[in-house]
């Protein structure tokens, strides 16, 4: 087993907040889901990531109950769940260590939210040495507001402002920053259509 799929952040935190309405593609499970069957086709390890911030109050404090797995998402038993309280799935876990008792050198990455944890992990992963593919339609995100922008405004007030960075913007933004840099950038129908050529 050389190669693992990291699924990072699929979680029913961000459904909890009123910004999921704005999010890229609210059925992101399902693409996910597509690239676990991938991977456990090919035999591959499947590492599933959640984002925790104990004692924050919001919805990334566990104590909430929000921060488990979307419930479409089709983990198995045995599958590693790890949780960070990192951007990257790197630094506050013990992923590398489980890599490297499975000799991966290969990842491919999909999740939530694509420029944040999604990228800082590829670029973490990229950094260590490993082969990356970033799933581009296997992630999510949504919206940005200004760094100008003042905080607790309501999702009508970010969509109506002007200087707010979309989300499609900010998925082309992260394919074009990782692509030929610290990842191969692909599309589940690409993996899909490469995994049935090697059938």
């Amino acid at each position: 087993m050389t190669r693992a799929l990291i699924v990072i952040d699929v979680q029913e935190s961000f459904r909890a907040r009123p910004l999921w309405e704005t999010v890229s593609d609210p059925k992101i499970a399902h693409r996910v889901n597509r690239l676990v069957r991938l991977a456990r086709q090919a035999g591959d390890l499947v590492v599933w990531v959640l984002h925790s911030e104990p004692g924050s109050g919001d919805v990334f404090d566990p104590a909430l109950g929000h921060v488990r797995l979307m419930e479409e998402l089709e983990r198995r038993d045995g599958e590693p769940l790890i949780h960070k309280t990192s951007h990257n799935a790197f630094t506050t876990t013990g992923l590398q260590r489980l890599l490297t008792e499975h000799g991966v050198r290969e990842l491919t990455v999909c999740g939530l939210r694509t420029e944040q944890c999604v990228e800082t992990t590829t670029r973490v992963a990229s950094d260590f040495g490993y082969q990356v593919t970033f799933v581009i339609d296997a992630t999510a995100t949504n919206p940005i507001p200004h760094p100008d922008a003042p905080a607790g405004r309501s999702v009508a007030e970010l969509l109506a402002d002007p200087r707010t960075l979309g989300a499609e913007e900010i998925i082309r933004r992260t394919e074009y920053a990782l692509a030929g840099r610290f990842a191969t950038i692909a599309t589940v129908d690409e993996l899909e259509t490469s995994a049935r050529s090697r059938a």
